[in-house]
């Protein structure tokens, strides 16, 4: 599995950005957002009870997100057009403020070493990475276990203080000073 301080792997994969068939499809790559800290977050299927909950919570904080420089890209082995029909259908996902990636071959999730072996599904994987393209966080959890959204946002505010941050620190508390 790659982790903290591997370069993210370079992708070029199809994502569903919006309800409307005509303008439902784009084309996402490692480069599309320059200079911005990437959170990549998977999940294993779509149509599923845990996910939406999820995917919807980050829906919900993408402007968070964003307000730090950050893009949301939230991703799974499903393909484009079952991205599609699930925001249709799935009220909470409708609006989705972020693209839905199709790594509909795989390759992303094995590149990252998140392929789940018995279920041939992505983990429940969520990947910080700085603007620089290198990886400075990553958390999986169980497939039946939803991740902390906000634990995100916070491990973001500590990685782009550039400092010691203390357990729970959260934005605005004093880090850490070493005495020199």
């Amino acid at each position: 599995m790659l982790t903290v301080g591997k370069r993210f792997p370079k992708f070029k994969l199809k994502a569903t950005v919006s309800n409307d068939i005509s303008t439902a499809f784009t084309e996402v790559t490692d480069t599309s957002h320059p200079g911005k800290w990437l959170v990549v977050f998977f999940w294993p299927k779509d149509f599923t009870f845990v996910c939406p909950t999820e995917i919807a919570e980050f829906g919900k904080l993408t402007p968070d997100f964003a307000d730090r420089d950050a893009q949301v890209l939230g991703a799974s082995v499903d393909s484009e057009f079952v991205h599609l029909a699930w925001r249709q259908n799935k009220e909470e996902l409708k609006e989705l403020p972020f693209p839905m990636l199709a790594d509909i071959k795989r390759e992303l999730s094995q590149e990252l070493g998140i392929l789940d072996e018995v279920e041939g599904v992505s983990q429940r994987a969520t990947y910080i990475v700085d603007p620089e393209g290198i990886i400075r966080f990553v958390m999986i959890t169980d497939l039946s276990v939803g991740r902390n959204v906000k634990e995100v946002l916070r491990v973001l505010d500590a990685l782009q203080t550039d400092e010691l941050c203390p357990c729970n620190w959260q934005k605005g508390e004093d880090v850490i000073t070493v005495a020199a």
